[in-house]
């Protein structure tokens, strides 16, 4: 898709399981975007379909995410936008859903950022105080090796362990090719 500014519509998607650090890499990413004065969107899809009950023919509330991003993604092309920044633990094995709701093409890049076990943990007990800690624990070590299993061929593998966020978006910022040349 060629926005009105004719610059090729262009998604980075960050993925990987709770605990790795997407949310603040991607509130960083876009500090840093906005200081190199890149013009981008950021998306966070955990909140697309956070509705109760969702539609009983769409459990996984995917069809309410696409729907819902295919209508932000209107309002930021609106404004001439061709940059966006899709976050979601699964982001990185959705690349189909997220081109169709941005108008079926676009470039894209997709990051799953990586952690051990010891650092999700570390991290996920601080924001996980109840009694629900080892189940969501557990939750995330599944999803990191299903994301690991699944991620398309070309997904960057960016580690977060012992690494400031500072670190990790300007990683992710060279991967994407943003601010330069695209980095392989």
């Amino acid at each position: 898709m060629t926005e009105a500014n004719d610059e090729a519509m262009q998604v980075l998607l960050i993925g990987g399981p709770a605990g790795v650090g997407k949310t603040s890499t991607a509130y960083e990413v876009s500090a840093q975007l906005q200081t190199l004065a890149i013009a981008h969107c950021h998306v966070e899809g955990d909140n697309l379909d956070a509705a109760h009950p969702k539609a009983s023919d769409d459990p996984a509330g995917t069809r309410l995410t696409e729907a819902n991003l295919a209508a932000l993604w209107a309002n930021y092309a609106a404004l001439g936008h061709h940059r966006l920044i899709y976050v979601n633990t699964v982001s990185v094995l959705e690349p189909d859903l997220i081109v169709r709701a941005v108008g079926g093409r676009a470039e894209v890049t997709g990051v799953l950022l990586t952690a051990t076990d010891e650092t999700t943990r570390a991290r996920l007990s601080t924001r996980e105080i109840g009694s629900g800690l080892e189940a969501h624990l557990e939750r995330s070590r599944t999803m990191a090796a299903l994301l690991e299993q699944r991620a398309p061929a070309g997904t960057h593998r960016v580690r977060t362990d012992q690494r400031s966020v500072v670190e990790v978006a300007a990683d992710v910022i060279d991967r994407s090719g943003w601010s330069g040349p695209p980095r392989p």
